[in-house]
């Protein structure tokens, strides 16, 4: 089975220019750049611009998964309810001899932009290189993301991390296994119960090296 690929809302924020813009709204997480590419210079990406990074659930229903709607107290029309101004594949209020139709589907219901989904809840954990004693803290989903998609955020810390065994409690990971599947249990709720500080009981996994560079 093919775990979905989830992300923290901090790493939806670091995507936050018009030539690297992501959102996230009713859970799942969506790359707009060949959004922008594609309607470059039209007035109606200024709202999606700027909430580039930010979770934009509020735009849509939970229920029908389309743009929120009201009724027009003057017409008693139901209009579509953008109040931060209308956005790209929004319908205008009524007829315009300038509005295409012909897109397909609008974006927020194109899976081809949806790069993964957004995680509910995160936690910290502590990556402790063995050889050289360099630690680094990094916030992860407490979702089913399998720990390679940890080791792909610790990349750029050490490039070749691939090239170490992880271990936690002196037992190796599976690294096709979730945190809590390797026995890295989610303590904060314990923590929280207890009043105690979870920054001074995070997790720590160490890295051992395995000689071989080969995968850097």
């Amino acid at each position: 089975m093919v775990r979905p690929k989830f992300f923290t809302p901090s790493e939806v924020a670091a995507h936050n220019t018009a030539a690297d813009l992501w959102v996230s709204f009713l859970g799942k997480v969506c790359d707009l750049s060949p959004l922008m590419s594609r309607y470059g210079g039209d007035a109606l990406l200024l709202p999606i611009v700027e909430s580039a990074g930010k979770d934009i659930s509020s735009w849509f229903d939970p229920q029908t998964q389309d743009v929120r709607t009201y009724v027009d107290p003057g017409s008693s029309c139901v209009r579509y309810y953008t109040p931060r101004g209308r956005f790209i594949h929004v319908p205008p209020a009524g007829p315009r001899s300038d509005w295409a139709s012909d897109f397909g589907e609008p974006w927020w219901r194109d899976q081809n932009y949806q790069v993964g989904l957004l995680s509910t809840k995160t936690r910290w954990i502590r990556v402790i290189n063995t050889l050289t004693s360099q630690e680094q803290r990094l916030e992860v989903s407490c979702s089913t993301g399998a720990l390679w998609d940890i080791v792909q955020r610790y990349l750029r810390y050490n490039a070749h991390a691939r090239s170490y065994t992880w271990k936690h409690d002196g037992r190796s990971l599976d690294m096709s296994w979730t945190l809590s599947e390797n026995g890295v249990v989610d303590g904060d709720a314990e923590l929280e119960e207890l009043r105690l500080d979870r920054d001074a009981f995070t997790p720590a996994i160490l890295l051992h090296f395995n000689d071989d560079l080969t995968e850097g």
